[in-house]
């Protein structure tokens, strides 16, 4: 009863709060479908009022419910919908985008469970009656469920319109949002059913980015499922993202005053622009200015930005990027801004961040840590399972990384192994309709190299295959952008939409921020 009461949860919320959900299950609605007598009133009300304005309920289902316990709704149920249901929707009204497809897969399992059980109920019946012949019949006589929720696209059936325009916007509409220009370079392969990978050599903040994503995501009313393969302890994963929340390290070495990189645009420091909104009047001057767009761009050093901006000359200096067309042109530079960490992160705030983080905004976010080599996507799926039948849908599953996981044994050969590990993780965003969001290693020649190629794949290239989107983290072999903070990040695999090029990305890892700012 436990499997039904939660998959029966699940069905109310979604019509009380969705209207692309009513859309789909109204088609060939049974109540019978349904076992519990209060889900099937709370859904005969959200029926009546979709037919009524073509919309979901959301907060008038308290309306509705008032009016009901006025026309006399018995009081078990009444005190059942008052104590357990209204007091938990106020979330799903402020999220606004749960996981539509999982919840309506589930919906079609569930439904044509239950419509086999009654017509198995009914031939049983006429069994003990002893009405053979009937019961017979009744066996010849069983028909799938006739609902919006078939698995099969019939193209001749009107039916079929909704599906084909919640193609042309559900799957295109970016999940999960940033800002700037990193935000215009990936926010459209963001989406439901995407697989997202990043590559890059050891060290290169790989699961820094994958922290932030989990980050923006949960603060975006998002659920996140966090899976940690084996490369950090889970004590690791917690203090790594206390350092990301608090921005400051936990290590007194880390503490200080710091520069920190921001952006700037190459006409500002050149002094080549006279746009009345530009921030400064002057551009960069004294040992070590740069000398053209060239140098600015590539050729500024970690010690020549410090000389710079330590010189009186440049006192005063503002950087800038407010015109329109820094935003549209490859113009941006980088200049520096002192930061002070007057001491590390400790336990006692650590824990007050996460609370005012997590626990008071209700933010939803788990993190599941395993040991080194026995992370399976099969053992990802139970696990899913077992959080869904707590309330737990995730729109967001993270994977730090994907080299670490472990395949199922259907091959002997490594090579063959990390290739069917990809396919099930493709698998994996399209059976739970999540973005799925991973990193994986680049080959040993990609520390040689300032831009990592399709051919700086290590293991088996066939991986390729299967994401729907691979971005590349790079930096200068020579550790110029190191220094700096500077990451560089290009599209190596893109399933749908035009390549961009590549855009710059500054942070500073040693306050734990992987994406401060962004420019092209």
């Amino acid at each position: 009863m436990a499997e039904v009461k939660f998959i029966e949860r699940h069905i109310v919320t979604g019509l009380i709060t969705s209207t692309a959900y009513l859309r789909e299950v109204r088609g060939g609605w049974d109540e019978r479908l349904l076992q519990s007598p209060t889900a099937r009133r709370l859904a005969s009300w959200c029926l009546e009022y979709y037919d009524r304005y073509n919309r979901a309920p959301n907060q008038d289902i308290e309306g509705i419910y008032v009016q009901k316990l006025k026309a006399g709704l018995p009081p078990d149920m009444a005190e059942e919908i008052e104590e357990d249901i209204l007091p938990d929707l106020s979330e799903e009204y402020e999220r606004g985008n749960f996981n539509l497809e999982y919840l309506l897969d589930r919906t079609r399992e569930y439904f044509t469970e239950r419509n086999l059980a009654l017509h198995l109920e009914q031939i049983e019946s006429l069994r003990e009656e002893g009405d053979l012949k009937a019961a017979e019949e009744l066996a010849n006589q069983y028909r799938p469920l006739q609902t919006n929720l078939a698995e099969d696209l019939y193209l001749s059936n009107p039916d079929s319109l909704l599906r084909v325009e919640k193609a042309f916007t559900t799957q295109t509409e970016p999940l999960l949002m940033y800002p700037g220009a990193l935000g215009r370079f990936w926010n459209r392969q963001m989406t439901r059913d995407a697989l997202v990978a990043f590559v890059a050599p050891e060290k290169r903040g790989k699961s820094y980015l994958l922290l932030d994503v989990a980050r923006r995501a949960v603060r975006q009313r998002l659920t996140v499922a966090f899976f940690q393969a084996g490369d950090m302890s889970e004590a690791q994963q917690i203090r790594r993202l206390a350092i990301h929340l608090a921005k400051k390290s936990d290590l007194e070495e880390y503490c200080g005053v710091m520069y920190e990189p921001v952006k700037d645009c190459i006409r500002n420091q050149l002094d080549l622009c006279d746009g009345n909104l530009r921030e400064c009047d002057f551009g960069l001057t004294g040992e070590g200015a740069p000398k053209d767009a060239e140098d600015a761009r590539t050729g500024m050093t970690m010690e020549r930005l410090l000389e710079l901006y330590r010189n009186p000359d440049n006192r005063g200096y503002r950087p800038c990027h407010n015109c329109s067309r820094y935003a549209q042109r490859p113009t941006g530079s980088v200049w520096l801004k002192k930061v002070r960490v007057r001491r590390p992160l400790e336990a006692p705030e650590a824990v007050k961040l996460i609370q005012q983080y997590f626990v008071e905004n209700q933010r939803k976010l788990i993190i599941s840590t395993h040991a080194n080599n026995t992370l399976t996507v099969a053992r990802i799926k139970n696990k899913l399972d077992e959080w869904y039948r707590l309330g737990f849908i995730p729109d967001v599953i993270i994977i730090d990384y994907a080299d670490l996981l472990v395949a199922s044994g259907r091959y002997k050969e490594y090579r063959h192994q990390q290739n069917e590990i990809w396919q099930d993780l493709r698998n994996l965003s399209q059976e739970r309709h999540a973005l799925v969001v991973t990193a994986t290693q680049a080959d040993a020649k990609s520390y040689e190299t300032s831009l990592l190629k399709l051919s700086n794949f290590s293991e088996d290239k066939r991986k390729y295959a299967h994401v729907t989107a691979m971005y590349g983290l790079n930096r200068d072999p020579q550790g110029r952008e190191e220094k700096i903070g500077i990451l560089r990040i290009n599209e190596m695999v893109l399933r749908e939409g035009q390549k961009q090029g590549v855009v710059t990305v500054l942070q500073n890892l040693r306050r734990g921020q992987p994406v401060i700012t962004s420019f092209w």
